[in-house]
């Protein structure tokens, strides 16, 4: 009998979680590719370097999620971790790249937003599965 919720798909993921950790590791290479570009160009300072590096770490860290799907609490892990990564981000580029006059700053600031909207998600998604999959109880591996 097929579990309900769950995709047979190769990730192993429910169809919610591997749509939104596509759109995750989608922004994170667009804040990854405009950050280096506008460091590239001169941009300097700790927290570019620090979003760019968070970015880096998302696009190759999720990879990787999508072939420990098959294990929830690290996926869980991951969403948590890097949640809290992006909520980081988020603060600094809607602080400081507001007011700018440049385009590709507020792309920084709408795409890492919505790298963290999702993870966001995907913690309360993978917590709720993870806890109360199918009205049962269960432990996760956090």
């Amino acid at each position: 009998m097929a579990r309900t919720g769950r995709t047979s798909a190769r990730t192993g993921l429910a169809p919610f979680l591997l749509a939104s950790s596509a759109l995750v590791w989608i922004s994170s290479v667009i804040v990854m590719g405009i950050l280096a570009y506008l460091v590239s160009e001169g941009l300097r300072g700790d927290f570019v370097i620090y979003s760019l590096v968070i970015s880096v770490l998302t696009t190759i860290f999720y990879l990787a999620a999508f072939f420990l799907a098959g294990r929830p609490g690290f996926v869980l892990l991951f969403n948590l971790i890097f949640s809290y990564l992006w909520l980081v981000v988020v603060v600094y580029t809607a602080s400081s790249y507001t007011y700018s006059n440049s385009s590709l700053l507020h792309a920084v600031e709408a795409f890492s937003f919505i790298a963290f909207f999702f993870l966001f998600f995907n913690v309360l998604y993978d917590w709720h599965h993870g806890f109360y999959r199918g009205g049962a109880r269960t432990t996760a591996v956090v």
